[in-house]
């Protein structure tokens, strides 16, 4: 086909959405094209924009050492790190909303985000008492938070194995339970925690990139890119898994096994992004289907797409977050969820009832 042969009715109907041409590209390439120029846009607002202005342009100066400073010492690696989590939360979402065959499935459904949370948690409550070093003081949040996020993924695993075979309804059923669990534990510790210790316990489960450093961001940096490379290469069983599980067996995908990666690879993702940022809201649930919208449901486009989306939104939204009540600064979740809770309520609406 080209860019000029007509189509007709049915044919376009029931052609893939990568057949559709936008400036001499397939849509696919074109809208990945857009959404990467677009991130591209946003990452240099986001390093440009704060509360101290900075000129890219200017920055190698003579006289520019507390640009230089800002730039590279605060403002990169919190972009970095925003741009990291929802790379993770997009990317995890969309996996898992394939793999369960739900479009409300997201990260916290299989209760990774409130292990984390809790063990996060517990750090700001009872951390005090353990008598930590300075130096080690900065990284003890979130090594809690993937403590808490790595227990949770083993009782997931030890229950989905409990009678030797792997169970995608007892993930679903063990985190239900999980995150009512970890509402209970984190009721508790906002009721014994003082004043001090409850501001920055509710302060961090809205989300914050505000603590980002490069010793914090490159870990997490190199745990995501690791998961999210493994959950590439499940982008055609995943495919054949909207089919149905007995459909994908027959057609040669082995089910438990992906099954197991995507869960396991959507935690590791999730619990370090959480473990550096806290609870962002909503990125999880609502990029991959505005990146359905926009690319189809292949899941290799998809991937792709739902990681700039999600980059983008968390960049923008931390943007927002920073700039808006300068110098004070609103959670990053509250950004999030503002954007995502009315859109979501507008694609339950636009979904005909069969």
């Amino acid at each position: 086909m080209t860019p000029d042969t007509p189509m007709s009715a049915d044919s376009s109907m029931s052609a893939d959405s990568s057949t559709v041409w936008i400036w001499g590209l397939r849509r696919q390439p074109a809208v990945l094209v857009l959404l990467a120029a677009g991130l591209a846009a946003v990452v240099a607002a986001a390093l440009t924009y704060g509360a101290v202005p900075l000129s890219l342009s200017h920055l190698f100066d003579a006289g520019a050492d507390l640009e230089r400073a800002v730039l590279f010492g605060i403002r990169a690696p919190r972009v970095v790190l925003a741009g990291l989590v929802g790379t993770a939360l997009a990317v995890s979402g969309a996996c898992l909303q394939g793999m369960f065959r739900n479009p409300l499935a997201d990260p916290g459904l299989i209760g990774v985000s409130s292990g984390a949370a809790v063990g996060a948690i517990a750090m700001i409550v009872l951390g005090s008492a353990l008598g930590l070093a300075s130096w080690a003081t900065p990284f003890a949040l979130p090594l809690a938070a993937v403590v808490g996020a790595v227990l949770v993924t083993i009782l997931l695993y030890g229950f989905a194995n409990r009678y030797g075979h792997f169970s995608v309804v007892t993930i679903l059923l063990v985190g239900i339970a999980l995150n009512a669990l970890a509402g209970v534990c984190i009721g508790v510790f906002q009721y014994v925690s003082d004043d001090g210790q409850l501001r920055s316990l509710v302060f961090w489960m809205m989300g914050s990139f505000g603590r980002a450093t490069w010793l914090i961001t490159i870990p997490v940096a190199l745990l995501i890119a690791a998961a999210y490379f493994v959950l590439r290469r499940q982008a055609r069983p995943l495919d054949l898994l909207q089919l149905g599980e007995p459909q994908a067996f027959h057609l040669g995908v082995d089910v438990k096994r992906v099954q197991k990666r995507v869960i396991f690879c959507s935690a590791t993702a999730v619990g370090a992004g959480v473990a550096a940022s806290g609870i962002v809201g909503f990125v999880g649930l609502v990029v991959p289907h505005v990146a359905r919208l926009l690319v189809g449901s292949g899941h290799s486009c998809l991937m792709s797409a739902a990681a700039l989306l999600g980059a983008g939104l968390t960049i923008l939204a931390d943007l927002f977050a920073r700039t808006v009540m300068a110098p004070a600064e609103l959670p990053v979740s509250l950004v999030t969820s503002a954007l995502g809770a009315p859109f979501f309520l507008w694609l339950i609406a636009r979904v005909r009832p069969q």
